[in-house]
């Protein structure tokens, strides 16, 4: 007999009658060939409290049928999150599939103007940190300073982004060892809004985001001699069509189709 997602969340969501299940629709490597081609994933989440920490939970899973329902769950997670000092501290483990072998953990801290997240993974021969994020937010002269260093232990690999936003008009600096780009973005009215980025390398790129009624946008990102994207976010559709570039010839077309539903 098969079994789908939509029946294993349904056990699961029984245990709180106001926790829905989502179902996302996507299509597989942005190609379909009939059914086959869809990728239909649902999640489910539920919260509650515990003394002083809020417990959240939650598992995503494939709505495919199958006779294995040991290959449904494509994640399952847990978080935990409270205050301590003054700061917003939470704890977040994450299991891929059924495998409770290796688990990945975020651990983040914030106040007002400040976070600090560390990434890590543990498993039976304990756990390694694997990146740390902070961030910092501050005015200046009418405008906010956002810096935000990022520094990866594996490859000892690391980088900092600098934001001033002042009214309109957004930079964005991203630096590293290796390379280092510069994005202005600029609101020219209700509708309209222009980022060229250029990078140390010589490349460039431009997008362009048109603001659409009801809160729809289409963004397009042309980047030279690479490829074109066109994002076109319509209420819960998001449908992304990529096409690569040889100079100025459309090379080909990688289309993916997304939609999120509530029950």
């Amino acid at each position: 007999m098969k079994l789908s997602a939509f029946a294993l969340l349904s056990v699961v969501a029984t245990a709180n009658a106001g926790s829905r299940p989502a179902l996302s629709i996507t299509v597989k490597d942005g190609q379909s060939d009939g059914l086959s081609g869809l990728d239909p994933t649902v999640s489910w989440s539920n919260s509650q409290e515990a003394g002083d920490l809020d417990i959240e939970y939650g598992i995503e899973a494939s709505a495919t049928p199958t006779s294995d329902i040991a290959s449904l769950p494509k994640n399952i997670w847990g978080k935990a999150s409270g205050n301590v000092g003054g700061w917003g501290v939470s704890a977040r483990a994450e299991f891929e599939g059924t495998d409770f072998t290796q688990a990945s953990i975020e651990i983040d801290a914030s106040d007002e103007t400040s976070s600090i997240r560390v990434d890590a993974s543990a498993g039976a021969s304990g756990a390694t940190v694997e990146k740390i994020t902070a961030e910092k937010t501050f005015d200046a002269d009418d405008a906010t300073v956002t810096i935000n260093p990022r520094y990866v232990l594996a490859s000892a690999d690391a980088d900092v982004t600098v934001t001033y936003s002042k009214g309109d008009t957004s930079v964005e600096v991203v630096a590293s060892q290796d390379a280092q780009s510069i994005t202005v973005s600029k609101q020219v009215d209700d509708e309209n809004r222009v980022a060229p980025t250029v990078s140390s390398d010589g490349s460039f790129s431009l997008e362009y985001e048109r603001t659409l009624a009801d809160g729809n946008s289409l963004t397009t990102t042309v980047t030279p001699n690479e490829s074109v994207n066109l994002e076109w976010k319509d209420s819960s559709w998001t449908a992304n069509i990529d096409m690569p570039l040889d100079g100025t010839d459309i090379t080909g077309t990688n289309v993916s189709v997304k939609r999120d539903v509530s029950f």
